[in-house]
């Protein structure tokens, strides 16, 4: 089966991959900065004016910090035929929005599997990505091959360069947005989605690791990464990183896996915001530990499959706001969210798998690199 959405395949140095990538999906980044140039306007009060001066700081950061990045996005803008200073703008949305407090209970729930805990002895990784509906339609998956042949496929939003996705040198990684009181746009700090694509460039976990504890940033986020093993020689490993401004707290798996939410779980020294809003995030990781607990027997020996982990991406355990989430009607119009897409990850297989949400009703399509 193919994928539901749209994939956007270039190849050369960064700055032709943006370009290529920016006139191959020009309506749909120029529909995707309007639609968020509106949300910065009703959500954080930024005109604008205000919009462009925060993306240049944020330009001038990633341009410093991640230079090959940086080119990708610069890239982007030139096909596009889009303003650079809002593309930047775009890739932090997370920062500008989110950046102040804000009664916000946007979802995602990330798993990630052992090898040693798969019927397949693949390591896997899986979440289902929830946001505002009206994103489904400006969503892209982007694969890139640079001029090293290095390739990287990732779903994405129109204008941006990575959400969870994969390389060829089968590293992955699925994510969910965290608060903490460290967080807003400050001059030197690189953009949420510029740092997670510098994550997705790395070639190794200890690399990625490397990206994500160094990039100067002012956005929490998660980050559950994963690497596959090399057959005949050493198996995957998986482990969970919790990034706040100026921190970085860290998850091992327990039992062959680690789920996650959008709350803090590691002992950082911060004041998580979900603790002023409460939500579904404060049951949705345990859920998810719980029903893979009650798949895996370790008496019998009985492991993981993609079946089970499609099976928790479509839990409905305190609907609507549950793994699988659905609107709820009640909420501010600008505040309902559901899962918008479910990624599935073969970290071994380099496979990527993709369904549209909510995943209860609908079925996963897959494609791989090489």
């Amino acid at each position: 089966m193919t994928l539901p959405i749209s994939v956007i395949s270039v190849s050369g140095t960064p700055a032709e991959c943006g370009a290529a990538y920016g006139a191959a999906a020009a309506p749909l980044i120029a529909a995707n900065v309007r639609l968020y140039l509106q949300r910065f306007r009703d959500q954080a009060g930024l005109d604008t004016t205000a919009v462009r001066a925060a993306g240049a700081t944020f330009r001038r950061a990633s341009i410093e910090v991640l230079p090959r990045v940086a080119a990708m996005l610069d890239g982007v803008a030139e096909g596009a035929g889009a303003n650079a200073e809002e593309l930047y703008a775009l890739n932090g949305r997370t920062e500008l929005i989110y950046g102040t407090p804000h009664d916000s209970d946007g979802g995602c729930t990330s798993i990630g599997v052992l090898d040693t805990h798969t019927t397949s002895g693949n390591t896997l990784l899986a979440q289902n990505w929830d946001w505002h509906p009206a994103q489904r339609e400006a969503m892209i998956v982007l694969q890139t091959r640079d001029e090293h042949g290095f390739e990287v496929i990732t779903l994405a939003e129109a204008g941006m360069l990575a959400k969870a996705g994969l390389n060829s040198a089968g590293l992955g990684v699925c994510l969910n947005m965290l608060g903490s009181d460290r967080d807003g746009p400050r001059p030197g700090l690189v953009p949420y989605h510029v740092l997670l694509r510098a994550v997705l460039e790395s070639d190794h976990l200890g690399a990625a690791l490397r990206v994500a504890a160094r990039t100067p940033r002012g956005a929490s986020l998660n980050l559950l990464l994963g690497q596959a093993g090399k057959a005949g020689e050493y198996g995957g490993e998986i482990i969970d990183v919790e990034v706040v401004p100026g921190d970085l707290g860290w998850l091992h798996p327990l039992d062959g896996f680690i789920t996650h939410a959008n709350h803090i779980e590691s002992a950082l020294p911060v004041r998580d915001r979900q603790r002023d809003f409460g939500g579904a995030s404060l049951f949705r990781g345990a859920r998810a530990r719980r029903l893979l607990g009650g798949i895996m027997d370790g008496r019998t020996g009985r492991k993981v499959d993609e079946d089970d982990l499609k099976a928790v991406l479509r839990d409905h355990g305190g609907y609507p706001m549950a793994i699988c989430r659905h609107v709820d009607e009640r909420d501010e119009p600008l505040e309902q969210s559901e899962t918008v897409y479910s990624v599935l990850l073969d970290l071994d297989e380099r496979r990527f798998g993709l369904a549209e949400g909510p995943p209860c009703g609908n079925k996963f399509g897959f494609t791989r690199l090489g």
